[in-house]
């Protein structure tokens, strides 16, 4: 439950040298340190608010703003501070910080605690490892088919890479089929007209000693599905007791699953356990904000609680064994649920965003929320940076290659590999064979 904003504290600074990190709500909102005299990154307009931001807040003008975590280093000498959520999986409240006369006043509208430490990161990293989470498993390294054929991906490029791997001796553990396998979204065990059989590539990526990886948006629905068709008891409701609108994407509105109706459970379950058992235990589910959106579902639960609930289900679907990466996620109600997660905005081809929005795919958003969120990284989760792209086309790509590589965290590929030329193929090489 969150309450009005009330004041936490009161710090001078030095306005010429203090920093703010600012915590996003989840994978894709920015996340990092700004100086006092920065414009924080605010979303540009309101469907990105709902898909890449933490929906229905709003912040001042002239106000910093962090999503359950937010640090002040005052630039005086004195120790940085940071205000934490008291219970972050259960209650992220919004923690403010608004400068006037050489004092940055602080306030929250829910509990928080303090803490002190040396530095931004190290601050951070301290709040992180004493939640005393256990160490998480090494990640596999990744090909990965979203950032060349996006939606387009075909079972024949997938056999086309799996060939090239061998020829061009990659070190690669996970062959990850992304979106555009399934028929739509919500229907994931129906194929799309580009797959065969999932069960079958899946086999053949394993006959050639690789693990099989798969995408999922679990929470998401399309409303043009078989799912949306036959189930509409399945899709949460909004106040008024319509669909709640999860915003827009792939050219159309999304609907929720609410996985706390026991037929949607089910249905969650059988899909999960059905990929387990054709043979893949790498999974990506993404776009993971709409889990956890308000809304009147089948169960009287908050959405933080359906959220995790629903994370859950899927653990338990797939076994302990199986890696489970989380990406779109909101990040404080996610803590302990995944092996990797997903830590910044999607990169691409280019530098810049669209519209100088930084929660939108491109190199230097995914630069900015990766490195603020290097803290996380082997005491919440493994973080992913996002794909390496070394093709001769990408943009920037030996500054980018850099950035994955610094990260030390999840290690994936998404060429064609076939189209990459001798800098491409070595680079990819050598970020995959990391400490081997």
């Amino acid at each position: 439950m969150y309450h009005p904003f009330t004041p936490l504290a009161s710090v001078p600074v030095d306005v010429t040298r203090a920093r703010v990190h600012e915590e996003g709500w989840q994978s894709w909102s920015p996340s990092g340190a700004y100086a006092l005299t920065d414009r924080p990154y605010r979303p540009t307009n309101a469907n990105w608010a709902t898909v890449c931001y933490r929906p229905g807040v709003t912040v001042p003008e002239g106000t910093f703003q962090g999503e359950g975590l937010l640090a002040l280093d005052p630039g005086d000498g004195t120790p940085v501070r940071l205000w934490a959520a008291a219970d972050p999986t259960r209650e992220v409240p919004s923690i403010r910080l608004a400068v006037a006369d050489g004092i940055a006043e602080v306030s929250a509208n829910g509990p928080v605690k303090e803490w002190t430490g040396a530095d931004i990161q190290s601050v951070l990293a301290d709040w992180a490892s004493a939640l005393g989470l256990d160490a998480p498993r090494p990640a596999p390294t990744v090909w990965c088919s979203w950032y060349e054929y996006f939606t387009a991906v075909t079972e024949d490029d997938i056999h086309e890479n799996l060939r090239a791997m061998d020829t061009l001796d990659l070190p690669i553990d996970v062959v990850q089929i992304d979106d555009g396998y399934q028929s739509a979204l919500g229907d994931w065990l129906t194929l799309s007209g580009r797959f065969r059989s999932r069960e079958g590539i899946a086999g053949a990526i394993r006959a050639r000693g690789r693990r099989a990886g798969i995408w999922t948006a679990p929470f998401l629905v399309d409303p043009k599905s078989a799912l949306a068709a036959e189930h509409p008891e399945w899709l949460v409701k909004d106040a008024t007791g319509g669909f709640l609108h999860a915003g827009v994407n792939w050219g159309h509105e999304l609907h929720v699953l609410d996985s706390t109706h026991p037929g949607a459970a089910a249905y969650l379950t059988e899909v999960f356990r059905t990929l387990r058992a054709e043979g893949y235990d790498y999974f990506k589910v993404d776009f993971l904000y709409a889990g956890a959106l308000d809304g009147v579902r089948h169960a009287d639960v908050d959405a933080l609680t359906a959220y995790r609930s629903g994370i859950e289900l899927i653990r338990e679907a797939i076994g302990a064994e199986a890696y489970l990466l989380g990406c779109g996620a909101p990040i404080l109600p996610s803590i302990g649920l995944f092996d990797a997660m997903r830590v910044s905005p999607d990169t691409a081809p280019h530098r810049r965003p669209e519209a100088g929005d930084y929660s939108q795919p491109g190199q230097d958003p995914a630069e900015f929320t990766g490195v603020g969120r290097q803290w996380q990284h082997g005491r919440l989760w493994i973080n992913d940076p996002d794909c390496l792209m070394a093709r001769p086309a990408v943009e920037t790509r030996e500054r980018w290659a850099a950035h994955v590589e610094a990260t030390g965290g999840l290690m994936a590929s998404s060429d064609r590999l076939l189209s990459l030329d001798e800098w491409g193929v070595a680079t990819t090489r050598r970020l995959l064979e990391g400490d081997r």
